[in-house]
Order: C-alpha cells, then sequence, then structure tokens
C-alpha cells in the first residue's frame, strides 16, 4: 500500500499548488483575457498530472502497488469531484472549449487563447510529475520512470471500433454537460463525474476513455502501435462528430454556422385561441324580400317631403 499512499501525497500536492496558482493568478492578473488563460492552463495542468498519476497506479499498481481496478475507478471518481470543484470555469478539453464557440459564447481568438493555455498546460504537468517520479518514492513511479521513453499503445481494438466508442462517449458526456450547464455545482458536478466514470469502466479497456482530444495527444500519440494517422481518427475525430452531434441534437442547429433550426419544428408552444361569435350578437337574417327598415324610411320621408 505504500505506492497508492505515495499516489495519494502527490494527488494533494498537485491540487494544492494547482489551487495557490489560481489565487497568485486571481491576485496579480487583472480581470479578463490574462485570468482566464492562467485559469485554463492551471486547469490543463492540474488534469494531466492527476491524470498521469493515476495512469501509472492503474497500469503498474496491481502489480506494485496493491492497488487493483476497482481502487483506480474509486479513485478516479473522487478525482473528477475535485476536479468539478476547482477548476473555475475551465474545462481543460478542447472539445468543451470548441462546443462553447459553435454556441456563439466566444470568439475565435478566445477559442485559440484557450487552446494556447491547454497545451501550456499539459507541458507543465508532464514536466512536473517526471520530476517527481525521478524521486522514486514508489515502485510504481520508478517502473514508470523507465517505461517513460518506450509507452505503448493506448488503443486495444480496431479503428473505426475506437473512433465510436470515444465519440459515442463523448456524445453521452456533452449532452449531459448542455443539459447540466445551467444547474448548481452541487448537482453537475456529481453526476458528470459519476457518468465519467462509468464510461471509463466500459470504454476504458479499448481506447483507455480519454473523451479529450488534447490529453489523447499530450499521451498516445508518440506511442509505437498505431500511426499517428489511426490516433487522429479515433482520438480526434471521435470525439469532434459526437460534440457536434450532441449540439445539434441538444439545440437542433449550430449557432455560430446558422440559425435555422435542422431537426425540430419552430412551432410556437402557445395556440391562438379562436373567438366564436356569442350568439346574442349573431347578425340578424335578412328577409328575401330586401331590407324592409330602409324602405319605410325612405318613403316615409318622401311622404314628409312631398307634404
Amino acid at each position: 500500500m505504500a505506492g497508492l499512499n505515495v499516489s495519494l501525497g502527490f494527488f494533494l500536492a498537485t491540487f494544492s499548488l494547482c489551487q495557490a496558482a489560481r489565487w497568485a493568478a486571481e491576485a496579480l492578473l487583472p480581470a479578463g483575457a490574462w485570468a482566464s488563460f492562467a485559469r485554463e492552463a492551471v486547469g490543463a495542468a492540474q488534469l494531466g498530472a492527476c491524470c498521469l498519476e493515476l495512469r501509472a497506479l492503474a497500469e503498474l499498481g496491481p502489480w506494485a502497488g496493491g492497488a487493483g481496478p476497482d481502487v483506480a475507478l474509486t479513485l478516479l471518481f473522487l478525482l473528477l469531484l475535485a476536479h468539478g470543484a476547482t477548476l473555475d470555469a475551465s474545462w481543460a478539453n478542447p472539445s468543451v472549449a470548441l462546443q462553447d464557440f459553435l454556441l456563439a459564447s466566444g470568439s475565435p481568438v478566445g477559442l485559440l487563447r484557450q487552446l494556447a493555455a491547454q497545451a501550456l498546460g499539459l507541458w507543465a504537468a508532464g514536466l512536473l510529475t517526471a520530476r517527481v517520479w525521478a524521486w522514486e518514492l514508489s515502485t510504481p513511479h520508478l517502473l514508470q520512470g523507465l517505461m517513460a521513453q518506450h509507452c505503448g499503445s493506448t488503443l486495444h481494438t480496431s479503428v473505426a471500433h475506437g473512433a465510436l466508442l470515444e465519440g459515442g462517449g463523448t456524445l453521452l458526456l456533452h449532452l449531459a454537460l448542455l443539459r447540466l450547464r445551467t444547474s448548481l455545482t452541487v448537482y453537475r458536478v456529481p453526476v458528470l463525474a459519476a457518468l465519467t466514470t462509468a464510461l471509463a469502466y466500459a470504454v476504458g479497456p479499448f481506447t483507455s476513455a480519454f473523451f479529450n482530444p488534447a490529453l489523447a495527444a499530450w499521451l498516445t500519440f508518440t506511442c509505437s502501435g498505431h500511426t499517428w494517422w489511426e490516433y487522429v481518427q479515433v482520438y480526434w475525430l471521435g470525439p469532434l462528430a459526437g460534440m457536434l452531434l450532441a449540439v445539434l441534437l441538444y439545440h437542433g442547429h449550430l449557432p455560430r454556422l446558422f440559425q435555422r433550426n435542422l431537426i425540430y419544428s419552430q412551432k410556437s408552444k402557445y395556440r391562438s385561441p379562436r373567438v366564436r361569435p356569442a350568439p346574442g350578437l349573431a347578425e340578424p337574417q335578412t328577409p328575401a324580400g330586401g331590407p324592409r327598415g330602409r324602405d319605410l324610411g325612405c318613403r316615409g320621408s318622401g311622404r314628409v317631403g312631398d307634404r
């Protein structure tokens, strides 16, 4: 259990360091573009470092650390809860940033800024984690340091099947995110954490269940076993298609590109009531002989004039 204790200490230190960086950025940087850039970079660094440590524990824990798959899934759920509570309006996921852009809630410059911040955060996470592993505080750290230069593929199925799994998982996650976007954090975070953990349990043996193009590219694209284009199909095109389909299913259109609803009819929710004339206000029927009242009046006036 020494390896598990070291990993728990690593998680705690990572969250503490990233939270201190958020407080420093909030205090030193003016509110605006640079502050959001810093939050996104710190969130990506936190996510990347914890993902690396959890992956090492899941792969090597059963042999070196005494941690089985149940421990890894429990830690994943708890880490997702902590991420959701501390990310501070940053998602550290390119597909979520692109979703916000397609929903017309961000600018192209803001999108590029988010992607750059995520890349910088993951790069910093790699340096931090490699430095800690070099200390060899546990057997999984020692083995992971030796295996870092010779990583294997995380794709253990066909390319088409892997792209379908990554795209389907991303679809479900984005539908849940769109549905819970305006919900309270105390409700949104546990639901998304539970859904992500369930998807990781179902999809993890086949693709490692990244559902994050930046995280997958950083961890797998340089590994042997598949070509770069095959990784792109599974970990980039699959999640991108799942995100686009989620926006279309939820909104019926892509607000950034066109306003016309392509799926759902735009009928009004309110029906205008039919106005029926009251029985007492019905027009009197005119006899076949013509309007007698008018004829009598004209004749009467004519007679008075003659007189």
